[in-house]
Protein backbone atom coordinates (compact mmCIF):
# COMPACT_ATOMS: atom_id res chain seq x y z
CA UNK A 1 0.00 0.00 0.00
CA UNK A 2 1.06 3.73 -0.63
CA UNK A 3 2.07 5.69 1.82
CA UNK A 4 1.21 9.69 1.24
CA UNK A 5 2.87 12.37 3.14
CA UNK A 6 2.01 15.52 3.53
CA UNK A 7 4.75 17.51 4.61
CA UNK A 8 4.75 21.41 6.10
CA UNK A 9 7.89 23.62 6.79
CA UNK A 10 7.60 26.77 8.31
CA UNK A 11 10.17 27.30 10.45
CA UNK A 12 11.22 31.17 8.88
CA UNK A 13 9.47 33.16 5.91
CA UNK A 14 8.83 30.19 3.84
CA UNK A 15 5.41 29.33 4.23
CA UNK A 16 5.64 25.69 1.83
CA UNK A 17 3.84 22.52 1.95
CA UNK A 18 4.45 19.30 -0.79
CA UNK A 19 3.01 16.18 -0.71
CA UNK A 20 5.47 12.66 -1.47
CA UNK A 21 4.17 9.11 -1.88
CA UNK A 22 6.55 6.64 -1.70
CA UNK A 23 10.04 8.72 -1.82
CA UNK A 24 8.82 10.52 -5.05
CA UNK A 25 7.30 14.28 -4.99
CA UNK A 26 3.90 14.72 -6.28
CA UNK A 27 4.05 18.87 -5.07
CA UNK A 28 6.23 21.58 -3.59
CA UNK A 29 4.66 24.62 -2.82
CA UNK A 30 6.48 27.60 -1.61
CA UNK A 31 5.05 31.12 -0.79
CA UNK A 32 8.10 33.41 -0.06
CA UNK A 33 7.43 37.15 2.06
CA UNK A 34 8.56 39.99 0.30
CA UNK A 35 7.30 42.36 3.11
CA UNK A 36 11.20 41.61 4.97
CA UNK A 37 12.92 43.18 2.69
CA UNK A 38 12.35 46.74 3.56
CA UNK A 39 13.15 45.47 7.27
CA UNK A 40 16.97 43.88 5.75
CA UNK A 41 16.20 40.69 7.73
CA UNK A 42 13.44 38.80 8.73
CA UNK A 43 10.94 40.32 11.31
CA UNK A 44 9.70 37.64 13.35
CA UNK A 45 6.08 39.12 14.11
CA UNK A 46 5.41 39.85 10.52
CA UNK A 47 6.55 36.42 9.12
CA UNK A 48 4.34 34.28 11.53
CA UNK A 49 1.69 36.84 10.30
CA UNK A 50 2.22 36.18 6.91
CA UNK A 51 2.68 32.53 7.61
CA UNK A 52 -0.96 32.47 8.67
CA UNK A 53 -2.50 33.65 5.93
CA UNK A 54 -0.57 31.50 3.39
CA UNK A 55 -0.50 28.25 5.43
CA UNK A 56 -4.46 26.90 4.17
CA UNK A 57 -4.12 28.01 0.54
CA UNK A 58 -0.41 26.62 0.24
CA UNK A 59 -1.75 23.31 1.46
CA UNK A 60 -4.59 23.76 -0.32
CA UNK A 61 -2.41 24.05 -4.12
CA UNK A 62 0.03 21.33 -2.58
CA UNK A 63 -2.72 18.94 -2.67
CA UNK A 64 -4.15 19.96 -6.13
CA UNK A 65 -0.96 19.81 -7.75
CA UNK A 66 -0.55 16.14 -6.50
CA UNK A 67 -3.90 14.85 -7.08
CA UNK A 68 -4.47 13.88 -3.74
CA UNK A 69 -7.59 14.43 -1.13
CA UNK A 70 -7.19 15.10 2.35
CA UNK A 71 -8.16 11.21 2.94
CA UNK A 72 -5.85 9.92 0.26
CA UNK A 73 -2.79 10.97 3.39
CA UNK A 74 -0.85 8.50 5.25
CA UNK A 75 0.37 11.56 7.77
CA UNK A 76 1.30 15.06 8.39
CA UNK A 77 4.79 15.90 8.71
CA UNK A 78 5.53 19.41 9.97
CA UNK A 79 8.94 21.41 11.39
CA UNK A 80 9.11 21.07 14.90
CA UNK A 81 12.06 23.28 15.05
CA UNK A 82 14.61 25.13 14.85
CA UNK A 83 13.15 28.29 13.71
CA UNK A 84 11.39 31.46 14.39
CA UNK A 85 9.05 30.16 17.24
CA UNK A 86 5.84 31.97 15.87
CA UNK A 87 6.34 30.76 12.21
CA UNK A 88 6.59 27.09 13.57
CA UNK A 89 3.94 27.40 16.21
CA UNK A 90 1.68 28.47 12.81
CA UNK A 91 2.76 25.18 11.22
CA UNK A 92 2.78 22.93 14.00
CA UNK A 93 -1.21 24.24 14.78
CA UNK A 94 -2.57 23.64 11.46
CA UNK A 95 -0.74 20.10 11.54
CA UNK A 96 -1.74 19.21 14.61
CA UNK A 97 -5.30 20.62 13.80
CA UNK A 98 -5.33 19.19 10.11
CA UNK A 99 -4.17 15.46 11.86
CA UNK A 100 -6.86 15.55 14.39
CA UNK A 101 -10.05 16.74 11.91
CA UNK A 102 -8.96 13.77 9.60
CA UNK A 103 -8.01 11.14 12.28
CA UNK A 104 -4.29 10.33 10.41
CA UNK A 105 -0.86 10.74 11.99
CA UNK A 106 1.36 13.18 13.38
CA UNK A 107 5.58 13.62 12.74
CA UNK A 108 7.49 15.75 13.63
CA UNK A 109 10.79 16.79 11.69
CA UNK A 110 14.15 18.27 12.84
CA UNK A 111 14.79 21.33 10.34
CA UNK A 112 18.80 20.37 10.01
CA UNK A 113 17.71 16.70 9.43
CA UNK A 114 15.35 17.62 6.91
CA UNK A 115 18.23 19.74 4.65
CA UNK A 116 20.51 17.03 5.13
CA UNK A 117 17.40 14.62 3.84
CA UNK A 118 16.47 17.00 0.92
CA UNK A 119 19.26 14.71 -1.21
CA UNK A 120 16.48 11.66 -0.82
CA UNK A 121 13.63 13.20 -2.48
CA UNK A 122 13.09 11.82 -5.71
CA UNK A 123 11.75 13.87 -8.45
CA UNK A 124 10.35 10.47 -10.58
CA UNK A 125 10.66 6.91 -9.25
CA UNK A 126 13.63 5.94 -11.53
CA UNK A 127 15.73 8.94 -9.78
CA UNK A 128 18.64 7.14 -8.49
CA UNK A 129 20.79 10.51 -7.29
CA UNK A 130 20.63 10.09 -3.65
CA UNK A 131 24.36 9.64 -2.17
CA UNK A 132 25.13 6.37 -0.16
CA UNK A 133 25.40 5.85 3.63
CA UNK A 134 27.88 7.14 4.99
CA UNK A 135 28.40 10.51 3.51
CA UNK A 136 30.04 13.92 4.81
CA UNK A 137 27.32 17.00 4.40
CA UNK A 138 28.12 20.18 4.54
CA UNK A 139 24.84 21.68 5.89
CA UNK A 140 25.38 25.73 4.78
CA UNK A 141 22.60 28.49 5.33
CA UNK A 142 21.72 31.82 7.38
CA UNK A 143 21.69 29.73 10.62
CA UNK A 144 23.79 27.39 10.22
CA UNK A 145 27.14 26.02 8.98
CA UNK A 146 28.29 22.49 10.16
CA UNK A 147 30.16 19.49 8.85
CA UNK A 148 27.68 16.14 9.33
CA UNK A 149 28.69 12.63 9.32
CA UNK A 150 25.18 10.86 8.26
CA UNK A 151 25.13 7.12 8.66
CA UNK A 152 21.27 6.62 8.30
CA UNK A 153 18.57 8.86 7.90
CA UNK A 154 18.09 8.80 11.84
CA UNK A 155 22.15 8.97 12.77
CA UNK A 156 23.66 12.17 12.37
CA UNK A 157 26.73 13.19 13.82
CA UNK A 158 27.52 17.39 13.74
CA UNK A 159 31.80 16.88 13.31
CA UNK A 160 31.96 20.71 12.84
CA UNK A 161 29.77 23.15 13.38
CA UNK A 162 29.94 27.52 13.53
CA UNK A 163 31.17 28.90 16.87
CA UNK A 164 29.95 32.03 16.57
CA UNK A 165 28.03 33.39 12.59
CA UNK A 166 27.16 31.26 10.38
CA UNK A 167 28.08 31.39 6.05
CA UNK A 168 25.16 33.17 5.27
CA UNK A 169 24.87 35.24 7.70
CA UNK A 170 28.30 36.66 7.00
CA UNK A 171 26.96 36.58 3.24
CA UNK A 172 24.17 39.33 4.19
CA UNK A 173 25.17 40.98 7.29
CA UNK A 174 28.63 41.92 4.83
CA UNK A 175 25.90 42.84 1.89
CA UNK A 176 23.94 44.85 3.92
CA UNK A 177 27.16 47.10 5.14
CA UNK A 178 27.48 47.26 1.52
CA UNK A 179 23.90 48.93 1.14
CA UNK A 180 23.08 45.96 -0.96
CA UNK A 181 19.08 44.47 -0.84
CA UNK A 182 17.94 41.68 1.46
CA UNK A 183 18.61 38.79 1.02
CA UNK A 184 22.24 39.91 0.39
CA UNK A 185 23.73 36.39 -0.57
CA UNK A 186 22.21 36.36 -4.36
CA UNK A 187 23.13 39.28 -4.82
CA UNK A 188 26.60 39.10 -4.13
CA UNK A 189 27.18 36.08 -5.76
CA UNK A 190 25.74 37.64 -9.05
CA UNK A 191 27.95 40.56 -8.73
CA UNK A 192 31.39 38.69 -7.59
CA UNK A 193 31.14 37.36 -10.88
CA UNK A 194 31.68 40.35 -12.63
CA UNK A 195 34.62 40.86 -9.86
CA UNK A 196 38.05 40.27 -8.98
CA UNK A 197 38.34 37.75 -5.70
CA UNK A 198 41.63 38.42 -5.75
CA UNK A 199 41.62 42.42 -5.01
CA UNK A 200 41.37 42.22 -1.21
CA UNK A 201 42.76 39.69 1.12
CA UNK A 202 39.70 39.35 4.27
CA UNK A 203 40.44 37.66 7.82
CA UNK A 204 40.50 33.66 7.87
CA UNK A 205 40.45 32.65 11.29
CA UNK A 206 42.16 29.73 13.04
CA UNK A 207 40.30 27.11 14.70
CA UNK A 208 41.12 24.09 15.91
CA UNK A 209 39.36 20.77 14.50
CA UNK A 210 36.27 21.47 12.23
CA UNK A 211 34.48 24.30 13.95
CA UNK A 212 34.01 27.04 11.56
CA UNK A 213 34.06 30.94 12.74
CA UNK A 214 33.16 33.91 10.72
CA UNK A 215 32.65 36.71 13.28
CA UNK A 216 36.20 37.69 12.50
CA UNK A 217 35.30 37.59 8.45
CA UNK A 218 32.42 40.32 8.65
CA UNK A 219 34.64 42.47 11.51
CA UNK A 220 37.54 42.17 8.55
CA UNK A 221 35.26 43.07 5.90
CA UNK A 222 33.69 45.66 8.21
CA UNK A 223 36.92 47.59 8.92
CA UNK A 224 38.10 47.50 5.11
CA UNK A 225 35.18 49.39 4.04
CA UNK A 226 35.60 51.89 6.66
CA UNK A 227 39.28 52.72 6.23
CA UNK A 228 38.95 52.92 2.34
CA UNK A 229 35.49 54.97 2.77
CA UNK A 230 37.46 57.72 4.57
CA UNK A 231 39.69 57.86 1.46
CA UNK A 232 37.37 57.66 -0.79
CA UNK A 233 33.64 57.83 0.03
CA UNK A 234 32.46 56.52 -3.02
CA UNK A 235 35.12 53.33 -2.42
CA UNK A 236 31.81 51.15 -1.77
CA UNK A 237 30.80 51.57 -5.26
CA UNK A 238 33.62 51.71 -7.56
CA UNK A 239 34.37 48.44 -5.79
CA UNK A 240 31.22 46.90 -5.64
CA UNK A 241 32.21 43.13 -7.69
CA UNK A 242 35.66 43.11 -6.12
CA UNK A 243 34.06 43.29 -2.85
CA UNK A 244 31.70 40.65 -3.46
CA UNK A 245 34.05 38.46 -5.40
CA UNK A 246 36.54 38.88 -2.03
CA UNK A 247 34.08 38.20 0.14
CA UNK A 248 32.50 35.33 -1.69
CA UNK A 249 35.82 33.90 -2.27
CA UNK A 250 37.24 33.99 1.37
CA UNK A 251 33.87 32.81 2.92
CA UNK A 252 34.10 29.64 0.00
CA UNK A 253 37.52 28.59 1.43
CA UNK A 254 36.64 28.86 4.47
CA UNK A 255 34.33 26.26 4.08
CA UNK A 256 36.35 23.92 2.06
CA UNK A 257 39.23 24.13 3.71
CA UNK A 258 37.37 22.03 6.78
CA UNK A 259 35.42 19.96 4.78
CA UNK A 260 38.98 18.67 3.09
CA UNK A 261 40.40 18.16 6.35
CA UNK A 262 36.90 15.83 7.11
CA UNK A 263 36.53 13.69 4.34
CA UNK A 264 40.88 13.37 4.72
CA UNK A 265 40.46 12.57 8.43
CA UNK A 266 37.19 10.24 8.32
CA UNK A 267 38.18 8.95 4.60
CA UNK A 268 34.71 9.38 3.16
CA UNK A 269 34.58 10.51 -0.51
CA UNK A 270 31.19 10.40 -0.78
CA UNK A 271 30.41 14.45 -0.30
CA UNK A 272 26.90 16.25 -0.75
CA UNK A 273 26.18 19.94 0.40
CA UNK A 274 22.52 21.56 1.66
CA UNK A 275 21.38 24.91 2.83
CA UNK A 276 20.24 27.78 1.43
CA UNK A 277 23.95 28.84 0.61
CA UNK A 278 24.34 25.51 -1.48
CA UNK A 279 22.75 27.43 -4.38
CA UNK A 280 25.39 29.66 -4.28
CA UNK A 281 27.49 28.98 -7.47
CA UNK A 282 30.78 29.57 -5.98
CA UNK A 283 30.30 26.88 -3.16
CA UNK A 284 29.06 24.48 -6.29
CA UNK A 285 31.80 25.33 -8.19
CA UNK A 286 34.41 24.43 -5.71
CA UNK A 287 32.86 20.92 -4.86
CA UNK A 288 33.20 20.49 -8.44
CA UNK A 289 36.80 21.59 -8.43
CA UNK A 290 37.54 19.24 -5.29
CA UNK A 291 35.56 16.33 -7.03
CA UNK A 292 38.36 16.44 -9.69
CA UNK A 293 40.99 17.00 -7.77
CA UNK A 294 40.38 14.72 -4.66
CA UNK A 295 38.32 11.93 -6.07
CA UNK A 296 35.06 13.14 -4.40
CA UNK A 297 32.06 11.96 -5.46
CA UNK A 298 29.70 14.86 -4.58
CA UNK A 299 25.79 15.68 -4.33
CA UNK A 300 24.63 18.68 -5.08
CA UNK A 301 21.00 19.41 -4.41
CA UNK A 302 19.01 20.94 -7.01
CA UNK A 303 18.16 25.01 -6.90
CA UNK A 304 14.33 24.27 -5.46
CA UNK A 305 15.46 21.97 -2.36
CA UNK A 306 18.30 24.43 -1.36
CA UNK A 307 16.29 26.89 0.59
CA UNK A 308 13.75 25.94 2.77
CA UNK A 309 10.79 23.83 1.21
CA UNK A 310 8.08 21.19 2.58
CA UNK A 311 9.42 18.49 0.10
CA UNK A 312 12.57 17.50 2.68
CA UNK A 313 10.05 17.99 5.48
CA UNK A 314 8.09 15.37 3.91
CA UNK A 315 10.90 12.78 2.90
CA UNK A 316 11.96 12.88 6.40
CA UNK A 317 8.44 12.20 7.56
CA UNK A 318 8.16 9.61 5.19
CA UNK A 319 11.15 7.49 6.49
CA UNK A 320 10.09 7.89 10.16
CA UNK A 321 6.88 6.83 9.10
CA UNK A 322 8.02 3.83 8.34
CA UNK A 323 10.23 3.39 11.52
CA UNK A 324 6.93 4.38 13.12
CA UNK A 325 8.21 7.33 14.97
CA UNK A 326 5.25 9.27 15.32
CA UNK A 327 4.65 12.92 17.23
CA UNK A 328 1.91 13.33 20.25
CA UNK A 329 0.03 15.88 19.75
CA UNK A 330 0.68 17.37 22.97
CA UNK A 331 4.57 17.79 21.99
CA UNK A 332 5.66 22.05 21.21
CA UNK A 333 7.69 23.51 18.67
CA UNK A 334 11.64 24.40 19.88
CA UNK A 335 13.12 27.45 18.96
CA UNK A 336 16.90 26.23 19.27
CA UNK A 337 18.07 22.40 18.94
CA UNK A 338 21.15 20.22 17.87
CA UNK A 339 20.75 17.52 15.46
Amino acid sequence: MSITILGIESSCDDTSAAVIRDEVMLSNVIASQAVHEAYGGVVPELASRAHQQNIIPVVSEALKRAGVTPEDLSAVAFTRGPGLMGSLLVGTSFAKGFTTALNILLVDVNHLQAHVMAHFIKRFPDDNTQPPFPFLCLLVSGGNSQIIKVESYNEMTVIGQTIDDAAGEAFDKCAKVMGLPYPGGPVVDRLAKEGNPKAFALSKPHIPGFDYSFSGLKTSFLYLLRDKIKEDPDFIEKNKCDLCASLQTTIVDILMDKLYKAVKQTGIKHVAVAGGVSANSAVRAAFEDYARKYGWTVYLPPFSFTTDNAAMVAITGYYKYLDKEFCDIAKAPFARVEL
